[in-house]
């Protein structure tokens, strides 16, 4: 398949990485120091299973060079999505498919007001990764999973055969019944993750082992849970249970990304989550105190760290 990532952040470079070497055909949408890395060393991913560096088929930070392609790895973050998208236009054929792997439960929406509606899906991932440097992306944990669908989780050849690399790649792409139930699961899982480690600069480790922190935790997750229930979506019944247990599994270091860009004082995507718990319980008629308190907490680093100056 001739495959593009869009951009080659986290996800987009890890899958770029696994994906070149099954044999695709990947170009890597990049910009900066990151571009000039990769174009120049390779794209290295480091993990659980070693060191693997590649040469994508083309390194780019103009999608117009690299023309129609079957399938687009649409990895940015939520505050750039209008922009990339409007970016992957060159890339889109009738049969293209864009597929979303981003935080949140709006993205596939919004795609939507911005590209053809024929070529958005639906997806979630799995997985942790940083670039921990220009041209090297850095997996925590060995779990690593990227379940996708048509919006409306209907057959789809394009679907299947992008699944297939995946899958052949050494990665997992599972099928799925319902993307809108497994996209909100996971938003469920992450609203809490996101803000807590965000808001208490904390790891899972501090959540799962503190009464206070745990307990904020949980109500997060059932506030969101309720949440996605009015809404329609239809989330098990021992949704809240099971993502508390997952949430125990996990490593006891890990963090958001979230609490990462707000150490390092990058913009925070809080909008897209938190925000969106706001807002979306706004339409439903609900209350989530919680997830408004972290939304809050977090709004004025929103934009990331600003250059004060120095006292005269």
């Amino acid at each position: 398949m001739r495959i593009a990532t869009m951009a080659t952040g986290g996800i987009g470079g890890f899958l770029a990485v696994r994906l070149s070497k099954a044999g695709h055909e990947v170009a890597t949408v990049a910009r900066g120091d990151h571009l000039a890395a990769i174009r120049q060393n390779g794209l290295t991913l480091e993990g659980p299973s070693g060191v693997q560096t590649v040469q994508p088929w083309m390194a780019t930070d103009n999608p117009a060079q690299v023309g129609p392609v079957d399938a687009v790895i649409f990895g940015v973050k939520g505050n750039s999505l209008e922009d990339a998208a409007r970016a992957c236009l060159p890339m889109l054929q009738d049969q293209t498919v864009v597929v979303p792997f981003l935080n949140g439960v709006e993205a596939a929406d919004r795609l939507r007001l911005v590209l053809p509606e024929r070529n958005v899906a639906n997806g979630m991932a799995q997985i942790s990764t940083t670039i921990a440097a220009p041209g090297v992306i850095r997996q925590t944990g060995a779990f690593n999973a990227f379940t996708f669908a048509e919006t409306d989780t209907r057959p789809s050849k394009r679907i299947d055969a992008l699944r297939a690399a995946i899958d052949d790649a050494g990665s997992s792409a599972p099928p799925t019944d319902d993307i809108e139930r497994d996209v909100w699961m996971k938003f469920v899982l992450f609203s809490a993750i996101s803000g807590v480690t965000a808001a208490a600069r904390c790891t899972i480790g501090d959540v799962t082992g503190n009464p206070y922190l745990g307990g904020l935790f949980r109500t997060v997750v059932a506030e969101t849970a309720s949440l996605g229930r009015a809404l329609g979506v239809a989330l098990p019944p021992d949704a809240e249970q099971k993502i508390w247990a997952d949430t125990q599994a996990l490593p006891p270091g890990m963090r958001a990304s979230t609490a990462i860009d707000l150490e390092n004082g990058r913009p925070l995507e809080i909008d897209w989550i938190s925000g969106a718990a706001v807002r979306l319980a706004k339409r439903a008629g609900l209350e989530v105190p919680a997830n408004h308190t972290l939304y809050a907490v977090l709004l004025p680093h929103k934009n990331g760290r600003s250059v004060r100056p120095e006292p005269s």
